[in-house]
């Protein structure tokens, strides 16, 4: 039912940096968990972090500590910092928000390709 629109994706070289944006159509306040996942061609799509409309954060053990989700319900975007870019990090990646925390109301938006080149 939440519209999500990625953006900030693109090509970098490993070790580089991009920071993705997801808009929301609707106040975040509304959401109360939002994340992003990736996929890879050929491979199954991947839970890479979250946050809840409380701020907890939860990270995949690959991107831990060179990561950051965050959230800003002024903009109603939520962000995705991600430094020290590895090859393997390349993906489409997409924006999910799950309005009621259950499953049952989730959204998920077009992606972005993030590639990141040796």
């Amino acid at each position: 039912q939440v519209q999500l629109v990625e953006s900030g994706g693109g090509l970098v070289q490993a070790g580089g940096s991009l920071r993705l944006s997801c808009a929301a159509s609707v106040s975040i306040f509304s959401i109360d968990t939002m994340g992003w996942y990736r996929q890879a061609p050929g491979k199954q799509r991947e839970s890479v972090a979250h946050i809840t409309k409380a701020g907890r954060t939860v990270y995949e053990d690959s991107v831990k500590g060179r990561f950051t989700i965050s959230r800003d319900s002024a903009k109603n975007t939520m962000y995705l910092q991600m430094n020290s870019l590895k090859s393997e990090d390349t993906a489409v990646y997409m924006c999910y928000a799950d309005r009621d925390g259950l499953g049952l109301l989730d959204s998920w938006g077009p992606g972005t390709q993030v590639t990141v080149s040796s």
